[in-house]
């Protein structure tokens, strides 16, 4: 018989599924692959959570249902990887024991396989919650199986058009996500189709938001913001004037105040607090203010004071391909994911391009989506001065006429993504560079770093 699950604010999150009596191979046979294709460079992060699904269907929900404090999943178009990481070291620094899926593979079967390399022969988690990164589309999938107690929902963009479609369709997919919670959603007031998801939340769950001041809302448009600039910019107009934002004016548990190098300032339920942070980017500071907001959600029944919260923060490193530091003879190579019309341009409006080598890698296998038209509603002219270094990935040459329609200098194109990569390392030699790069490319290029220079172990095979 199922048994009851109870939670550590007494609500149920579900029942423990019952076991074919073949289950117990799935733990075993994860594990094999995983050792198997990491020794042959085959597969990705999420293989061997494809076995272990195939053999036993229940897995995901069964373990996780024995977490005490239950599961937080992120989601949304933008920052996830960056923000569940944020919420993860957060809570431990806090007190916490926490699972998270640290590679950015964040289909339900990618959290299968962070569970397979997590969990000892027993198969016990040893944790007290799971902060997970969710696909927009399997978030959906996972919330049928396991209900979350907390959910950060961060923005809906244009992104991957050949997937979801048009973005009122992910909107759609993330309210699904808001009705299965059953604790705490928290969500983002600037973004019109998010903060309208506080009418898709069940009566009995808490809805909290984090914001922005006045002043830096230009910095992060929404986006239909993103295309009123587009055709202002064509029309010789002003192009930085947000529109209006129905929900600007609720009140945010977590407002971002003030954005400087390495610092920031949070107005955290009237109080203005700040830190310094080893954050890159001045969207990462925003993807802090929705950490934070989740983080003081969760421990709500103890939460801690200013200075450990701010303290937390300050403690949080980027996590991999998102402004991650590598250094290669000496010399930063610094690699920045970039997705969609809204990162790319951040990533961008972050980074002065000056003193640096730059290259840009866009690939479009599955994961960074199949349609690369979104490149034309990224504004390059910040790059028209220092150029671009090295283009490559497998749309490479679109890359390039993109950047030739914005003026920007090209030195070389090379579709291979290996060869550019060495040639781009090997010109001016202790200069220091950054690449812009889509999903697969990041992948791929910090497997190529790795075999030239010390690379943190992600767990991802290649």
């Amino acid at each position: 018989m199922a048994r009851q699950v109870a939670t550590g604010e007494g609500k149920q999150v579900g029942r423990t599924p019952s076991r074919h009596w073949y289950s117990f191979l799935a733990l075993p046979a994860g594990k094999a692959v995983r050792v198997l294709s990491r020794l042959t460079r085959h597969g990705g992060s999420a293989l061997p959570g494809k076995v272990v699904e195939r053999i036993d269907p229940t897995f995901l929900a069964r373990t996780l249902s024995r977490l005490p404090r239950g599961v937080v999943l992120v989601s949304g178009t933008n920052g996830k990887t960056t923000t569940t990481r944020m919420v993860a070291s957060m809570l431990e620094s806090l007190g916490l024991k926490v699972f998270t899926n640290p590679t950015g593979s964040n289909f339900t079967r990618g959290v299968v396989s962070s569970l397979v390399s997590t969990l000892g022969p027993g198969g016990k988690l040893d944790a007290d919650i799971a902060v997970l990164e969710l696909d927009e589309a399997y978030a959906v999938h996972f919330v049928r199986q396991v209900k979350p107690r907390h959910a950060l929902l961060l923005n809906v963009m244009r992104d991957q058009l050949d997937r979801f479609g048009e973005i009122d369709t992910t909107a759609g997919l993330l309210a699904q996500v808001a009705e299965a919670t059953t604790g705490t959603v928290v969500l983002n007031r600037e973004d019109p189709r998010i903060s309208a998801l506080a009418a898709q939340t069940p009566a009995r769950t808490r809805v909290a938001y984090f914001g922005l001041a006045d002043d830096l809302l230009t910095y992060f448009p929404t986006d239909d913001d993103m295309h009123a600039q587009t055709e202002t910019r064509a029309s010789g107009e002003d192009a930085d004037v947000p529109s209006p934002r129905p929900g600007h004016s609720l009140p945010a548990d977590v407002v971002l105040e003030k954005v400087m190098d390495h610092r920031a300032v949070f107005r955290v339920d009237g109080r203005r607090l700040e830190t310094d942070v080893r954050l890159e980017g001045v969207y990462n500071l925003y993807n802090a203010a929705a950490a934070l907001a989740l983080v003081r959600s969760v421990l709500a029944d103890n939460e801690p004071d200013d200075a450990r919260l701010m303290d937390a923060l300050a403690q949080v490193t980027p996590a991999f391909g998102r402004g991650e530091v590598i250094t290669y003879k000496g010399a930063p190579v610094e690699l920045v994911l970039v997705k969609n019309p809204m990162g790319f341009r951040l990533a961008l409006s972050s980074f002065d391009p000056d003193g640096r080598d730059t290259m840009i890698a866009i690939r479009d296998d599955y994961a960074d989506g199949r349609d690369m038209s979104w490149l034309w509603d990224v504004d390059f002219a910040s790059l028209r001065k220092s150029g671009v270094a090295m283009v490559s990935g497998t749309r490479a040459y679109d890359m390039a006429l993109r950047l030739a329609y914005e003026q920007v200098p090209v030195d070389a194109v090379n579709t291979d993504l290996e060869k550019a990569l060495a040639a781009f390392l090997d010109a001016h030699s202790g200069r220091p560079k950054r690449i812009y790069c889509t999903y697969t490319s990041m992948l791929r290029l910090r497997a190529e770093l790795g075999r030239v220079t010390e690379v943190s172990d992600a767990g991802v095979g290649v």
